[in-house]
């Protein structure tokens, strides 16, 4: 493959829209491993939410999509390749950007983070107003030693 090929093969994958209109993958060969990718997306999307011991699940499947992704993106980068090797891999890459978007777009993981975000804001203001209640805010002292 001719340098030229493989930055425009590059270009392609690390477009911001590449995945606009991607499928996903029926099935993706991981670590050795065939998986049935779109058939495991769509399992775990058409859940409004993801069942704690899923989450374990699908945190390691992103986790092998990712390194898988940087492997094939590494062999278009340097590897010894044709270029319908790397028009494949590089059609595999967007597809699994595809999986991962989907994957990271569901909502239980950045919910759970919200509702810990929301008690530690909770927990902030239940402490602010106890201080003020027991005259014990900065502000509050400042104001009647006036």
């Amino acid at each position: 493959m001719q340098a030229y090929e493989r930055k425009q093969l590059l270009e392609r994958v690390e477009r911001d829209g590449a995945t606009v209109g991607a499928d996903i993958p029926e099935t993706i060969e991981v670590q050795g491993e065939a998986i049935d990718l779109r058939t495991f997306v769509f399992e775990i999307k058409r859940r409004e939410t993801v069942p704690a011991g899923e989450r374990d699940r699908v945190e390691q499947a992103k986790q092998n999509l990712r390194r898988e992704r940087n492997e094939r993106l590494e062999l278009i980068e340097e590897g010894d390749i044709s270029r319908e090797k790397g028009e494949e891999l590089a059609g595999s890459i967007i597809g699994i950007d595809r999986a991962l978007n989907a994957l990271e777009s569901l909502g239980p993981t950045n919910l759970e983070r919200e509702q810990k975000a929301q008690q530690a804001a909770d927990t902030k203001r239940w402490m602010s107003f106890l201080k003020k209640a027991l005259g014990q805010d900065d502000d509050a002292a400042t104001r009647r030693g006036r």
